[in-house]
């Protein structure tokens, strides 16, 4: 480079499951499909992508895995399950953390080093980007990654998400909030 700085790309960090597919809810509280069969994208998902998309965004998925630690889920699940839904929707990246809190691994959301991975690898500027979560982990990472974050609220009975920049009933309504506020800005 000739002193020029290189534009990084903005991107929109995805958790999968409670944003991009259904969850599987037992006791009011979002659990992941088990299968490869039991993954549901949720109706508005594919369009609300591939607007993201055309508004130049990267698309990276990271998520919070942590049935593998505990011996619920098989890593081997969790990979198709991420290739079935990389299959689905244009992804630049899927980001998982197979830990659980007790590992203290710097990659488990609410720490925001999936992001700053993804971040790393694809060249994206965290600071145009924006994370969509449907928990108090997922907003958490984003602030923490610098990034403007969306609540998706799924009415779990468990601890909501403070200070999210916006919150949403589901991804359309999130990249609406994105192509108004953080698009508008630009």
């Amino acid at each position: 480079m000739t002193g020029a700085a290189t534009r990084r790309r903005p991107a929109v960090f995805l958790d999968r499951d409670g944003v991009l597919n259904r969850p599987v809810v037992r006791d009011g509280r979002p659990h992941p499909p088990t299968s490869v069969e039991q993954l549901e994208l949720y109706p508005e998902v594919p369009a609300a992508c591939h607007r993201l998309r055309g508004l130049g965004f990267a698309l990276v998925v990271v998520t919070n895995q942590p049935d593998v630690a505990r011996g619920q889920l098989d890593a081997e699940v969790v990979d198709a399950i991420n290739g079935r839904l990389s299959d689905e929707i244009e992804l630049d990246g899927v980001y998982t953390c197979p830990h659980d809190d007790a590992d203290h691994c710097p990659c488990r959301k609410p720490a925001p080093g999936l992001l700053l991975s993804a971040a790393f690898d694809l060249g994206l500027d965290r600071g145009h980007s924006v994370m969509v979560g449907d928990r108090w982990r997922d907003i958490e990472a984003g602030r923490r990654a610098g990034c403007r974050t969306v609540h998706i609220d799924r009415g779990y009975d468990e601890r909501a998400p403070e200070d999210a920049d916006s919150v949403a009933i589901d991804l359309a309504e999130a990249v609406r909030w994105i192509e108004d506020v953080v698009v508008g800005e630009g």
